[in-house]
């Protein structure tokens, strides 16, 4: 390396170790005054500000930092502070990066739980600690990229919060960029997201530039049944029976797989399959509530609910037939106008519940506001969308894989799994079905249409993130990843 990438790679090496210091834990006080200590710790911007997130506990903040070129055309260069709790680093103190590495090599020799973690730090190529992976060296390298460029684009820094938990800061950053752009004259080109990747192997999957990201759509079924004594069965509806019938039909279904140049999504699974009883009676279930992750790649909203609605078909059929009685199919926008929105409001404003619980009681709701006569079934979605996107300027793509192929990195189509760029990328599609058949949409959270920016991301690598082994490549997050914004700053705006 010549003299200039050694300091560049310090010098990343020294933010990333200054930002992990900071615990910034989603939805805690330090999330909250993250943004606000990053405003005062960065230099060499023509212009620094901070814009507000709704919603949370804590006042939270975004970050954006403008370092205006000769050329309006910009390069955003982004990625999300927040880290997930430490609980499971014990007594040890996650957020010191360099005071972790020898007690972390001490505690996986005398248990040996992790032998490829234990010769990964004992290499010397991984660092330990939460947040340097995910995502913080990623972030450090967009700072030192934009400290090292010497072009005439300019340059948008944005550090985002939440993006743990359900990304209200990339929610709340989409419209902030477009104010932003219009009113500092900024041509956008290109956003760069800054996420890690892990890999399990040598790190060839994870150096890789990645020209979209997965979407996800929580898929949901309230059940009501027809509740009737245990003793006379066969009179009723039983709602945990009919749900079972669901998730035997959703679960691991090919038909909600896309596969794409070799890539593959993973096939849908139920997250939460619970009938409403509170205790023990003889009397079956009157409702159920299930709740499958599906994950798309160029399939629309209208499609995925369309695949959805035919696999509840399929399980209600052989319900019916069982059951010897009708069963209804019913979307959720069918029974929409019967929300209660005050008490919408109302659920809105408990942070103790989580959205997919808000989802069924609105729903469960509305149900019973309706007036028709159970069984049936109500298909919905009950979460935050993230829109599967990816880019569709192909010499643009290419561009960018010509300049990072010299430094080893590669070429995917979607980022694995879920990413801010969801909300920041181009999306084919609306959010109109999702939105007519989520609950409580508008009141529960606030999501506008994806930014429509050509997108990639670009991070750093290693392994076993969200857990006490956590752990940054070092020699790619510092050395390599930095050239690599730069080469693609370089390429795109030249």
């Amino acid at each position: 390396m010549t003299s200039n990438a050694n300091d560049l790679s310090a010098r990343t090496c020294d933010i990333a170790l200054r930002l992990t210091k900071i615990p910034s834990i989603t939805g805690s006080e330090s999330e909250a005054t993250f943004a606000q200590w990053l405003k005062g710790e960065l230099t060499g911007f023509d212009d620094i500000w901070t814009t507000p997130i709704p919603g949370g506990a804590h006042a939270r903040q975004n970050l954006f930092a403008l370092r205006k070129g000769e050329s309006n055309a910009t390069v955003v260069l982004t990625g999300h502070f927040d880290v997930v709790p430490v609980d499971d680093y014990g007594t040890l103190d996650a957020f010191d990066v360099q005071g972790l590495i020898e007690p972390t090599i001490e505690r996986l020799k005398a248990t040996n739980e992790n032998p490829l973690a234990l010769a990964d730090f004992e290499s010397g190529d991984y660092l330990p600690g939460r947040g340097l992976l995910d995502m913080k060296a990623g972030l450090a390298a967009g700072l030192a990229a934009i400290e090292a460029y010497q072009g005439d684009a300019t340059l948008l820094f944005m550090a985002v919060a939440d993006e743990e938990n359900g990304s209200a800061g990339a929610r709340a950053a989409v419209p902030a960029l477009k104010q932003a752009a219009t009113d500092h004259g900024l041509d956008i080109k290109l956003v760069i997201n800054l996420d890690a990747i892990s890999d399990q192997t040598d790190g060839a999957k994870a150096r890789v530039a990645t020209y979209g990201s997965v979407g996800k759509q929580l898929v949901t079924a309230y059940v009501v049944g027809k509740e009737v004594h245990a003793g006379y069965s066969q009179n009723g509806a039983n709602a945990a029976y009919i749900a079972a019938e669901l998730v035997t039909e959703f679960e691991l279904s090919d038909h909600l797989v896309e596969s794409i140049s070799g890539e593959t999504t993973a096939a849908p699974t139920v997250l939460y399959a619970k009938d409403a009883k509170q205790g023990y009676n003889v009397t079956t279930p009157a409702a159920a509530f299930c709740y499958w992750n599906t994950l798309q790649y160029q399939r629309t909203p209208e499609q995925v609910l369309d695949v959805a609605l035919d696999l509840a078909r399929t399980a209600i059929l052989r319900a019916e037939m069982r059951l010897t009685r009708s069963i209804p199919l019913l979307t959720f926008s069918e029974l929409s106008e019967h929300v209660d929105k005050a008490y919408a409001a109302e659920l809105a404003a408990d942070a103790s519940l989580a959205l997919p619980e808000k989802v069924r009681r609105l729903t469960e709701q509305a149900w019973a506001a309706s007036g028709r006569i159970a069984p049936a079934v109500i298909l919905g979605f009950g979460s935050i969308p993230y829109p599967a996107v990816r880019m569709s300027d192909e010499a643009l793509r290419e561009k960018i894989e010509k300049a990072v192929e010299p430094l080893g990195i590669g070429a995917m189509n979607y980022f694995a799994g879920i990413s801010d760029v969801s909300f920041y990328g181009e999306f084919s599609g609306d959010l109109k079905t999702i939105a007519a058949n989520t609950p409580g949409w508008g009141t529960l959270f606030e999501m506008e249409e994806p930014a429509g920016y050509p997108a990639i991301n670009l991070g750093p690598w290693g392994r076993d993130y969200h857990h006490w082994l956590e752990r940054l490549h070092a020699p790619y997050a510092f050395e390599t990843l930095p050239l690599a914004l730069l080469a693609v700053i370089r390429a795109v705006a030249p």
